[in-house]
């Protein structure tokens, strides 16, 4: 079995900036650089030949280089407590594309179609009841904003949980154009 994602690395600066907003929330779980992207659809556990057959289907997803920007910080929240902080990714339609084009890849290999609302982000932490007040934090970042970098590939990474945290390595990467 492989745990699945397909997904973005933002370059070395763009990590850098993300990295330097990781204090002032007590009990979270902050990425490390590693964990660092954007994803485009979570496949999750997937057999051998499945997984081929999406690595594959992936290998034909067509578009070109494109630009994306940082912007602005926010979090996701389940029965009204916080799970989630993240930095946001400026609304992008070559983004938009490429990110249906990796869902119809998906279900061509024969995955469920995704029933979550894509929302462009990068997760920066994890949060838990016992974590501290984030308002701080989302006030003291709210006008997150990096210059655009030039997105040129994406790439299909395994997920390996740990008792660290996730382990993510990128397995097939995919140029753009």
């Amino acid at each position: 079995m492989h745990r699945l994602f397909a997904a973005i690395r933002p370059p070395a600066v763009v990590r850098d900036m993300l990295i330097d907003t990781m204090d002032g929330v007590a009990g979270a779980r902050w990425q490390d650089d590693d964990q660092l992207h954007l994803t485009l659809r979570f496949a999750g556990e997937i057999e051998g030949p499945q997984a081929e057959d999406l690595a594959d289907a992936l290998a034909r997803v067509a578009g070109g280089p494109f630009d994306l920007a940082l912007r602005g910080v926010g979090y996701f929240e389940k029965k009204g407590l916080a799970h989630t902080l993240w930095a946001g990714v400026e609304a992008s339609e070559p983004l938009a594309v490429l990110q249906r084009r990796v869902e119809r890849a998906c279900r061509a290999a024969g995955l469920a179609a995704e029933t979550r609302k894509f929302a462009a982000h990068i997760t920066l932490a994890r949060l838990n009841r016992a974590s501290g007040p984030i308002g701080g934090w989302l006030a003291r970042h709210a006008l997150l904003a990096s210059k655009p970098w030039r997105v040129e590939a994406f790439a299909l990474y395994s997920s390996r949980l740990t008792p660290a945290g996730s382990q993510y390595d990128a397995l097939v990467r995919y140029p753009l154009g």
